[in-house]
């Protein structure tokens, strides 16, 4: 299981972070200081930290350089929308930054960009008949190789790490066609439809009027 550290002194957020996680099967744990924080981000049994600035006892920016060699990638969680707070996060070597307030789902997205960049998330995804292999690119199903298109293939993999989570067309529009797209929910739907047809998910890729689709997760998992 995918382990994440939040160093976040708002109880409520932290709490929310926490469920959000809890959707796609990660395990969250809470600090709500800068030093207890930094202190269990030494122990090194993270796969990522998400990291708040304003801290009591040390602030994000201190907690970062003293953990800063430990290996574990580093999202910054903040208020700040300073161009200078948001470079000086990075160059301490932070992964990403998000500014709050912001959708659960959107945290989700960036935290899978950086777990795949730091190789922490499993490489071979498996449902059902269908196997999807996110180092070589390839879907299966029943064992026979399935020719998806990039988009298509980005489509089944945001769907098999949100399973059971309602996703609106606006929402696989922004994070798998970028936020600069330009086109219409109709995109979303021809490729959905392209994706239930090849991997035979008529009955599992369910749309939901007015909104968007779910891929409803398998008995017993």
């Amino acid at each position: 299981m995918i382990n994440i550290l939040i160093i976040e002194d708002d109880e409520n957020i932290a709490r929310m972070i926490t469920a959000a996680l809890s959707m796609v099967d990660y395990n969250g744990k809470c600090c709500y200081d800068g030093k207890t924080g930094s202190e269990e981000a030494l122990k090194g049994n993270y796969d990522l930290i998400l990291l708040d600035i304003m801290l009591p006892e040390m602030n994000g920016f201190e907690v970062m350089e003293k953990i800063k060699d430990c290996g574990t990638p580093v999202i910054f969680l903040t208020a700040m929308q300073d161009v200078a707070d948001k470079v000086k996060g990075l160059r301490l070597g932070a992964e990403d930054y998000i500014v709050k307030p912001f959708e659960a789902l959107e945290l989700l997205a960036r935290i899978d960009v950086v777990l795949r960049r730091s190789n922490k998330t499993q490489n071979i995804i498996n449902y059902g008949d269908v196997s999807v292999d996110l180092t070589r690119h390839e879907v299966t199903l029943k064992g026979e190789h399935v020719q998806l298109t990039p988009k298509e293939f980005d489509v089944i993999v945001y769907f098999l790490q949100h399973q059971d989570i309602a996703v609106s067309r606006e929402r696989l529009l922004s994070t798998i066609w970028g936020f600069e797209f330009e086109g219409e929910s109709r995109t979303v739907d021809i490729h959905v439809q392209q994706v239930r047809r090849k991997l035979g998910l008529k009955d599992r890729l369910i749309t939901i009027p007015k909104l968007g689709y779910r891929l409803e997760r398998q008995a017993g998992k």
